[in-house]
């Protein structure tokens, strides 16, 4: 049995110390991701793309400050209330992800401010140059798809992932498996 035996899963020893900045790197690099698709890539985000942005905003300012609160002052605690509230706010992440493919699988409706055109036709484009407001992409039109998902399903997966390692590291903080 030795080889094959169940173990769970284990966090590096480094980890639960280091989470807060970690979540804060990665989340930047997803920002990153987010505006070279929409510049390089021509994906113009939706209103509920914009709010999943403001998840990672928020996770990133909270890993920094969580990371230099409790490594700086040695509070092993802060380091553990990062990753909690890390892990909470992916998991809004991922709620709200979710959501949003729903709204682009059409299982339920999306909010009302988010019924903008998803093309752009030679009238469109006069009435711009002559001054009319710009709608926003659909929220119900994913605008790339990728292995069956769109943006938003992969979101509501890599943030679900994150909320567990921000959970788990929080744990590993409390129990004491890496002094600071």
């Amino acid at each position: 049995m030795g080889a094959l035996a169940y173990r769970p899963c284990m966090l590096p020893r480094w980890l639960p110390t280091t989470w807060p900045l970690l979540a804060a790197v990665i989340s930047l690099l997803a920002l990153a991701g987010a505006h070279a698709a929409e510049t390089f890539g021509h994906l113009a985000p939706c209103e509920l793309c914009l709010k999943q942005r403001t998840v990672y905003w928020a996770a990133a300012a909270v890993g920094l400050a969580g990371y230099a609160l409790g490594r700086g002052l040695k509070r092993p605690v802060l380091l553990s209330a990062a990753s909690l509230l890390l892990g909470l706010i992916f998991l809004f992440g991922t709620g709200l992800a979710a959501y949003h493919a729903g709204v682009e699988w059409k299982f339920w409706p999306g909010p009302t401010s988010c019924t903008g055109s998803a093309s752009v036709d030679a009238q469109a484009l006069g009435d711009l140059l002559s001054g009319a407001r710009v709608a926003r992409p659909s929220c119900d039109v994913a605008a790339w798809r990728g292995l069956g998902l769109s943006m938003a399903g992969w979101n509501a997966i890599a943030s679900l992932i994150l909320a567990a390692v921000s959970f788990k590291a929080m744990g590993g903080r409390r129990r004491g498996l890496e002094p600071v």
